[in-house]
């Protein structure tokens, strides 16, 4: 689509709506934005999205930086690099869709298996394996979030956003960057993440209400529920591509 205006404006409405759920789950914003942005312009893609990943943890980060598990992050961060830079691989090399379907896949397994109780231990192995795979479906896809929601999903809501912001913030830097290095940053992915900030902060600041309902024990069901449909989205944002 080439009509900039009408992707800004469709594109804004999927931002503002991503940013009211990742303010209150800790994550989602691919899962809403990134298929729109894909279907209307897909020349910005991850990149624009990228730039809005970037951004939107800052905001829970002004609030809630005090719950970060620094140990998890660590783990999970060090998982991260190698998956960005096969992520990148993907884009350049590698049918992005293929790996959809499959991520998409094993992110619905997950979480039926959670959903009848069997919890996903927290520790570095599971940390560093949900970051190696966040980095590698959220370079290739914009959609990072499912795996370390997963592995988070027993911690309290503070905790979950917090630690899930300063991940996002940092991975998605070092997305962009590599995605720079591989020559798949356009300016206009750039200028197009830049315009969609403005709903992005609209959106953060309506899910205020959001968090304080989560908070009262609803935290983890919503984990489930976000990353099922993320799963849902991938693959059928793949099989059409």
């Amino acid at each position: 689509m080439n009509d900039l205006p009408l992707v800004l404006i469709v594109s804004g409405l999927a931002v503002f709506i991503g940013a009211i759920v990742q303010g209150g789950v800790g994550f989602g914003m691919g899962l809403i934005a990134a298929p729109v942005v894909t279907l209307l312009d897909p020349g910005v893609m991850p990149g624009a999205i990228q730039v809005v990943n970037f951004t939107l943890p800052l905001f829970t980060l002004a609030s809630e930086w005090r719950k970060v598990d620094w140990r998890g992050l660590g783990f999970a961060l060090l998982g991260r690099l190698p998956g960005s830079f096969i992520g990148a691989y993907v884009v350049v090399f590698v049918s992005v869709q293929t790996l959809g379907v499959f991520v998409g896949v094993m992110v619905l397994i997950a979480v039926g298996l959670t959903a009848r109780a069997i919890s996903i231990p927290r520790n570095g192995a599971t940390l560093t394996a949900a970051g190696f795979i966040s980095g590698i479906t959220g370079t290739a896809t914009g959609i990072g979030g499912p795996p370390m929601g997963l592995v988070y999903q027993n911690a309290k809501g503070p905790q979950i956003r917090a630690t899930l912001a300063m991940f996002f913030v940092l991975s998605a830097g070092q997305s962009l960057i590599i995605l720079a290095l591989v020559d798949r940053l356009p300016a206009r992915s750039l200028g197009v993440g830049a315009a969609l900030l403005a709903p992005m902060i609209a959106g953060f600041v309506v899910s205020g209400p959001l968090r304080r309902y989560l908070d009262g024990g609803k935290v983890r069901a919503a984990i489930l529920i976000v990353a099922a449909v993320s799963a849902l989205v991938l693959i059928g944002q793949s099989l059409m591509s």
